[in-house]
């Protein structure tokens, strides 16, 4: 009876993304992210809500396997556990463990009924042994100004992901249910989707309004600027992949500059810079940060300095940069990609208010024997539009939409009628 389970979930599968490729009028879906208080972390509300990680090589939530043998169809807590021997099991098990997770040679206790995984939380970096099923995920198309509703079945997409105990949810936000794989994997879920290997991330830079993430081709448009379709104003660069089962994101990058004159790092053009959802602040190798730190201050030398405020090591007084309302007047720190397009971190992006009428230089000393030179954290993501092209391995990005009136929580979530 399970084969029939899996039989009848792969007929579904087929048959909701025929449908939705040829019925609906959109081949694009949107997602509300949102800005978690006090952790600083962002999320993706499908029916639950999961935190967004860009390594991940599969999603996971919190659930229980159900060994149901009567055949269910597109409905929540349906799921279908898989075999060892299923491909989406040798999938998950290509990609290297993490060395935190327990062994997953348990084929002598459980046979090979089960897939047994271990979903990582990124946070905690902690590890739990589990087993990989499906679940049903709800999503609305957009023609790239509203969501849409009506009546085009099905309503959701059978998504295969792996369940985890409650327990591994320590350290992630309140009313977080799991995380979301954003990554090259193919088990990732934008690419499990009947859309391009193409996503969209704009993070919102406030809990008070959500973001947004699109899967698929586009337009992508916001409220203030009704006309203009954000993809029109991205640069691009390659992205560039380690291996054929690496996960993460990484870009190269020429140079570093400040108001124009390069900071020296004669060795910046062999690194390589990768994205992060999880860490909140740029994170860079101590050559690389010192540098840096050292040619924002000498380009900052007029403005009040303040005490420090740790984790931070440069700190101005905030009143003498600027207002909340108009933002931070400081250099911006540009990053020459290696296609010769800049993306620009203006003082929205690269000074964080710590209180007391502080603003803080908001990167962060990672030491001298980090794995990556330069991880690009949220709070320089916040408000940039980030176009990521895995069908042809290339970036968009847009630098800060703040200097067009458009913030990434202004997009229409209204939903209209089909």
């Amino acid at each position: 009876m399970h084969l029939v389970n899996i039989l009848f979930f792969v007929l579904i599968v087929s048959f909701s993304h025929q449908v939705l490729s040829q019925w609906l009028p959109f081949n694009t879906s949107v997602i509300p992210v949102k800005k978690d208080a006090s952790t600083s972390l962002h999320t993706v509300t499908m029916w639950y809500n999961y935190l967004i990680d860009l390594d991940a090589p599969f999603t996971w939530k919190d659930c229980v396997v159900r060994h149901s043998e009567i055949p269910c169809g597109l409905e929540e807590g349906c799921r279908f556990p898989l075999s060892c021997r299923h491909d989406f099991c040798k999938e998950a098990h290509s990609y290297d463990p993490n060395p935190v997770c327990p062994s997953l040679n348990i084929t002598a206790k459980y046979g090979c009924n089960i897939c047994a995984v271990t979903p990582l939380n990124p946070v905690s970096n902690t590890c739990k042994l589990s087993q990989l099923t499906t679940d049903l995920i709800k999503l609305d198309v957009t023609n790239g100004r509203n969501p849409y509703t009506g009546a085009y079945p099905p309503i959701g997409v059978e998504l295969v992901l792996s369940c985890a105990p409650s327990s591994l949810l320590r350290s992630t936000p309140k009313n977080v249910h799991g995380v979301a794989a954003f990554s090259w994997s193919t088990l990732a879920f934008p690419r499990q989707l009947y859309f391009t290997n193409k996503f969209a991330l704009c993070l919102p830079s406030s809990s008070s309004a959500p973001g947004v993430t699109f899967i698929g081709d586009g337009p992508f448009y916001f409220t203030p600027s009704p006309n203009l379709d954000i993809r029109t104003v991205l640069s691009y660069t390659p992205m560039i992949r380690r291996s054929s089962k690496s996960l993460g994101y990484y870009i190269k990058i020429n140079r570093i500059s400040i108001k124009g004159i390069p900071i020296h790092l004669p060795s910046l053009k062999s690194e390589s810079v990768k994205l992060s959802t999880i860490i909140p602040y740029t994170t860079l190798r101590s050559d690389i940060y010192k540098a840096l730190v050292t040619g924002f201050s000498k380009a900052t030398k007029t403005i009040p300095r303040v005490n420090v405020v740790k984790p931070f090591s440069l700190c101005l007084k905030s009143s003498a940069i600027g207002s909340v309302d108009k933002g931070f007047r400081v250099p911006n720190i540009e990053l020459e990609t290696e296609s010769g397009k800049v993306w620009k971190i203006s003082g929205d992006n690269s000074m964080k208010r710590t209180g007391n009428g502080t603003a803080c230089l908001a990167f962060i000393d990672g030491g001298s024997g980090v794995k990556d030179a330069i991880v690009i954290g949220t709070f320089q993501m916040e408000n940039n539009f980030l176009f990521l092209d895995l069908e042809n391995q290339k970036l968009g990005f847009s630098s800060s939409l703040l200097a067009r009136g458009t913030p990434c929580s202004s997009f229409n979530f209204t939903k209209i009628p089909v």
